[in-house]
């Protein structure tokens, strides 16, 4: 399985040492560059960083692909190197997603790494049907259908580290774009305490995860982390005498002890359906991977109810709006305020490369606009609020592969139920309000949470102001 990168294209390099450059980034003067992709916007914060390693091994790749397509036909190449190269490049880097995109004259190959997205390489419009094929046969999908949506995984072993990958695939205007989650098995359920929580916000999760019933909710955008908190959760109440049920779509890591259920829309085993049919299965503590319909929240409000501690995520900006999002699913207030506990709001910043740290002042630009979205007085208060400023940067370095970033944490605010609050949502009060109230009674909100991680040098202004803003 573990074979050259540069190899894997179809073409057999002359050294090691050039395998070795294309693998760890070191460009080589030979090496004749292409046109160079603009590098990704980091929102209103600033650029991301390339990491040099990829616009060597795009560099590679095009030139050795300019080659090779002037004496063999894509047929000749070898697509299983390809595609098994491609899996132990990516999982080397860190990636999370490696999406194949296809265009008119060109497929495009890129990796998501820390929650960005870096062009790799472009590889030869003729390859793209026999990759995505390739793929399909791994996944054990249909090879002979083109026009339907499919989803599958597969399983590949590098370095002693079983991964698996969830593979999606959907047609588009030119053709099937694949997108390969890796789901490493050294990195699947983190603890509770080192995912990013505050010492304070930690407490009150912990408080409320040992309780016999009710609802603990995590919530935030697509790619924000909810699911691993849920499982870190579970990883603490992982013991012989409870019985832990779960519904996800998908399943993405395998828990000892828990039973699992994968939706499958094909036998019409929806949310609701899978839920209802585990409160039937005297259990203890239910996940339920997403409520996205009333249904669905009725039943996990009424299992929270009836002695049950229910876990599950829904997509909502901040905590506050979680609560009025609820009711806009025909849950009665009432059940609302007596049934979940927390709930928790969360996105995930990528952390300053702890090999390259220095410190650097802040781009007056960047500060311009931290002002426009974050609160003056909190500005001020984590020493931002003034005309210049200087914070912990990573400059840049093999570790980080130049990003000057390496891993992620998170920023969150936890919401607990109070009394205060519950009378709020009785009285159906709007989620701004309720916010306020939850800040006046000590909730960290997660631009201020941002704020300390930024003060204390995990992270950059630059990431908080592109995932995070008032």
């Amino acid at each position: 399985m573990e074979v050259s990168c540069a190899r894997c294209f179809g073409i057999s390099l002359a050294t090691e040492s050039t395998i070795a450059t294309m693998r760890f980034g070191k460009k080589k003067d030979s090496v004749k560059k292409g046109k160079q992709e603009t590098p990704h916007a980091a929102g209103k914060g600033g650029a991301v960083k390339v990491p040099s390693s990829f616009t060597a091994f795009g560099d590679e790749v095009r030139m050795l692909m300019a080659e090779h397509a002037a004496t063999e036909s894509a047929e000749d190449w070898p697509i299983v190197k390809i595609v098994d190269d491609l899996l132990v490049l990516a999982h080397g880097h860190g990636t999370s997603d490696i999406h194949i995109e296809p265009y008119e004259e060109r497929t495009l190959i890129r990796f998501r790494i820390d929650g960005i997205l870096h062009d790799v390489a472009e590889v030869p419009r003729a390859l793209h049907d026999l990759l995505t094929t390739r793929v399909k046969i791994l996944s054990r999908l249909r090879t002979d259908e083109h026009a339907a949506a499919q989803d599958g995984k597969l399983r590949f072993p590098v370095n002693g580290d079983k991964v698996d990958v969830r593979v999606s695939i959907v047609p588009v205007i030119h053709g099937e774009k694949t997108v390969l989650r890796i789901l490493s098995e050294s990195e699947r359920v983190i603890a509770l305490d080192t995912i990013g929580f505050a010492p304070h916000d930690l407490a009150i999760i912990q408080r409320n995860i040992q309780r016999p019933w009710g609802m603990i909710l995590a919530t935030g955008p697509t790619g924000s982390g909810k699911t691993s908190t849920l499982y870190a959760a579970l990883k603490v109440l992982n013991s012989t005498d409870v019985n832990i049920s779960t519904i996800e779509d998908p399943v993405e890591y395998e828990m000892e002890r828990v039973n699992q259920i994968q939706v499958n829309p094909r036998t019409e085993l929806t949310f609701a359906k899978g839920l209802r049919s585990i409160v039937r299965q005297d259990p203890d503590i239910i996940m339920v991977g997403e409520i996205r319909d009333e249904e669905t929240a009725k039943i996990a409000v009424n299992s929270a109810m009836t002695g049950h501690l229910v876990l599950s995520t829904l997509h909502t900006n901040d905590a506050a709006t979680t609560l009025p999002r609820l009711a806009d699913m025909g849950v009665p207030p009432f059940l609302i305020a007596s049934t979940v506990s927390v709930v928790i709001a969360q996105r995930l910043v990528r952390r300053v490369c702890e090999q390259c740290t220095e410190q650097r002042a802040v781009d007056a630009g960047v500060l311009a606009v931290a002002r426009e979205q974050l609160s003056p007085a909190m500005l001020k208060t984590y020493g931002f609020g003034a005309a210049s400023a200087t914070a912990t940067y990573g400059r840049g370095c093999g570790e980080c592969q130049d990003s000057g970033y390496r891993g992620r944490t998170m920023i969150a605010e936890v919401m607990e139920m109070t009394d205060p609050i519950r009378a709020m949502i009785m009285s159906r009060e709007n989620a701004s309000a309720i916010a306020a109230k939850a800040v006046k009674l000590g909730m960290t909100t997660i631009a201020e949470d941002g704020l300390r991680k930024v003060q204390a040098g995990v992270t950059t202004l630059e990431e908080l102001l592109r995932v995070a803003q008032e």
